[in-house]
């Protein structure tokens, strides 16, 4: 019954995504907007604070834990390399997680980068993008922030798409056993704490200089996950230069 309730939603957020409907539309952007201030709220209440504290962590602490939020990525990336029929990707993909969850002790460090192994970060958004279904309308949730009607499908797929998410948090769900779904979260926010971190001067310059900082964070991130579905170069990071 779970199954068929979900697909009930996909379904209907999925008819939000025709064509006919561009990114740049808006679901309802007075809501967005409110939401939006809650979130710099909480960044500037919570987030910022604890990622600054982050950033003066020696560096083998702040590198280990990004090789290991990055290596924990990779799995997801993988089934949606298969799906979308890169198989090179997929299979250096696979290769990198292998080589850096064992050589590498459990992705604190990264030697397949070394060896020419960079696995490409790919979600189920992305993957219905490269299908060829279109954003849909933009709109803001809290906490997680922008996104749009087929990237908000994406972020719920990707739980059922994730072996990660299905160690931890679907394993109950799906199988019976006991997961342990704070291992999933902790994850997850040790990866927004370090993207945070990482991108601070470049959230502090965007914040002084946008003249309507909704809309920046707006274009930002159309244009970033149009260049990830395109596999740009540009969108090797996420969100891109922010400053740019």
């Amino acid at each position: 019954m779970k199954f068929k309730k979900y697909i009930i939603i996909f379904s209907s957020i999925l008819l939000l995504t025709s064509t006919e409907i561009r990114a740049s539309d808006e679901c309802f952007e007075g809501t967005s907007r409110a939401i939006f201030k809650f979130n710099m709220a909480l960044d500037n209440a919570i987030i910022e604070p604890i990622a600054k504290g982050y950033n003066k962590l020696p560096e083998q602490i702040k590198n280990g834990t990004s090789n290991f939020t990055s290596n924990i990525a990779t799995l997801l990336s993988i089934p949606n390399l298969l799906a979308q029929g890169n198989m090179k990707g997929a299979g250096d993909a696979t290769a990198s997680f292998l080589i850096n969850t064992t050589i590498g002790i459990i992705g604190l460090a990264n030697p397949a980068e070394k060896l020419g192994l960079k696995a490409q970060k790919e979600d189920v958004g992305q993957t219905l993008g490269a299908y060829g279904v279109g954003p849909g309308c933009y709109f803001v949730l809290p906490v997680l922030g922008p996104t749009t009607a087929r990237d908000s499908v994406g972020i719920i797929a990707d739980t059922f798409v994730d072996p990660f998410a299905h160690v931890t948090w679907r394993e109950k769900e799906l199988f019976g056993a006991s997961g342990n779904q704070l291992d999933y979260l902790s994850v997850k926010g040790a990866t927004a704490v370090d993207f945070r971190a990482d991108n601070e001067v470049n959230f502090d310059s965007l914040e002084k200089n946008s003249i309507d900082l909704y809309a920046s964070y707006k274009s930002l991130y159309l244009q970033n996950r149009e260049n990830k579905i395109n596999n740009s170069s540009e969108s090797e990071n996420d969100w891109g230069n922010l400053d740019n």
